[in-house]
């Protein structure tokens, strides 16, 4: 199985649409880490992420905030979406592993929801609000 998580030193990322870095974890049978990498994204935006992590075969995700059409293509390419949380990277995996994730299931960046359909993150600075 593999693991994504939002990444910045050692920290979940508290934005998936911004994220530089997902941080994967490979997971054997035995609910074991074998292996772990660092990958950037580029200079993929909120829709080419979830195809890229579709691509490397991730089926969970652990992320900080995410908006509503992220959750919604995530949840399409098969891949479980843990939000709103925070904190060390490796901890939360450790946490999933055990089935102890403190996550919330309705986290969702806040800026998206004024969103319309022809709205472009980049126009006023999206990245500036906050997510929880």
């Amino acid at each position: 199985m593999r693991i994504a998580v939002t990444y910045e030193n050692g920290e979940i990322f508290q934005h998936f649409g911004h994220t530089a870095e997902f941080k994967i974890y490979e997971v054997d049978d035995n609910n074991q880490i074998v292996r772990t990498d660092i990958i950037g994204t580029g200079t993929s935006g909120h829709s080419a992420l979830s195809g890229m992590l579709t691509v490397i075969g991730v089926k969970t995700l652990i992320c900080g905030g995410i908006g509503g059409g992220a959750q919604v293509a995530l949840a399409n390419a098969g891949i479980k979406v843990y939000g709103g949380v925070k904190g060390d990277a490796d901890k939360a995996v450790a946490d999933f592993l055990c089935g102890k994730l403190n996550f919330d299931p309705e986290a969702k960046c806040d800026h998206h929801d004024h969103h319309g359909a022809d709205h472009e993150c980049s126009e006023h600075g999206c990245g500036e609000h906050g997510c929880h």
